[in-house]
């Protein structure tokens, strides 16, 4: 791609896709610019990218034919009111907060624009993102073409019904945290039966890893996948018994649903 990239915020997320960017040789270095508040922020991101850091969120709006909106969403108005004469025609602006609606967003740009409202997730920092992505009406087959070419270039990624993208956020884009969770708990398991805490991480996070690829690659459903694992009478079975015991289905259900529910009330 020969288009500069700019990042208002260089937070967790937007360094993630930097990374994935940048790991896939989708773009080089010197076509990428982000912007951050601190100077902690700005030495941290050049030091570990080699790319350009500014505090000055007008240069990189100038800048950028590609501008991801990368801040949290109550900067949003003010962010967009220093950059909004700024920003080209031609660019292509791609949001990836929670709660901003494309609506909400080209009204506060006051004018025409390039929009994609789109949701990653940190994975893409190891090029395993699950990203979805829906357009305004001014975006073209061509700009969905680059902004998908983007997200791919650090996992994979979906168009959605914007009506969805509430949804992703819960199973996708916050998901992450409580899939760490899972593992740190199954290592914590591991550690009180003896095991050193280094490899029970590890043992956990390839199982989490392996598992989820089964379902990707096999495309069996996930109960199908379960019960070839559980033999009568076996380890497995009995382990799983004492999940669904616990209510394992029910408080992941409840708390991702809690999740979509905190989008929505933030809209």
């Amino acid at each position: 791609m020969d288009k500069i990239i700019g990042f208002i915020g260089g937070g967790n997320m937007a360094g993630a896709m930097i990374g994935g960017i940048l790991k896939s040789g989708l773009a080089a270095k010197e076509q990428i610019i982000a912007t951050a508040k601190t100077e902690k922020t700005l030495t941290s991101l050049s030091e570990r990218f080699g790319i350009t850091a500014t505090a000055d969120n007008r240069e990189a709006a100038r800048q950028a034919d590609i501008l991801f909106l990368a801040v949290k969403p109550y900067l949003f108005s003010e962010i967009i009111s220093q950059i909004k004469d700024c920003v080209r025609p031609e660019t292509m602006i791609i949001s990836i907060a929670a709660g901003q609606t494309i609506e909400k967003i080209e009204a506060a740009f006051e004018k025409n624009i390039k929009l994609v409202r789109a949701m990653p997730n940190t994975p893409a920092l190891a090029g395993e993102a699950m990203s979805a992505l829906c357009t305004n009406g001014n975006c073209t087959e061509a700009d969905l073409a680059d902004a998908m070419t983007i997200f791919n270039s650090f996992g994979k990624c979906e168009t959605v019904p914007e009506t969805m993208m509430d949804t992703v956020i819960g199973v996708s884009g916050s998901s992450p945290a409580y899939v760490y969770l899972f593992i740190e708990a199954m290592a914590d398991a591991a550690v009180a039966d003896g095991m050193p805490r280094a490899q029970a991480y590890k043992f956990a996070a390839q199982s989490v890893l392996g598992a989820a690829k089964m379902v990707l690659e096999t495309e069996t459903h996930p109960g199908a996948l379960k019960d070839a694992v559980c033999s009568p009478g076996g380890t497995t079975i009995e382990a799983v018994a004492i999940l669904e015991q616990q209510g394992l289905r029910n408080a992941v259900i409840s708390a991702q649903r809690a999740c979509v529910q905190k989008s929505r009330d933030m809209t």
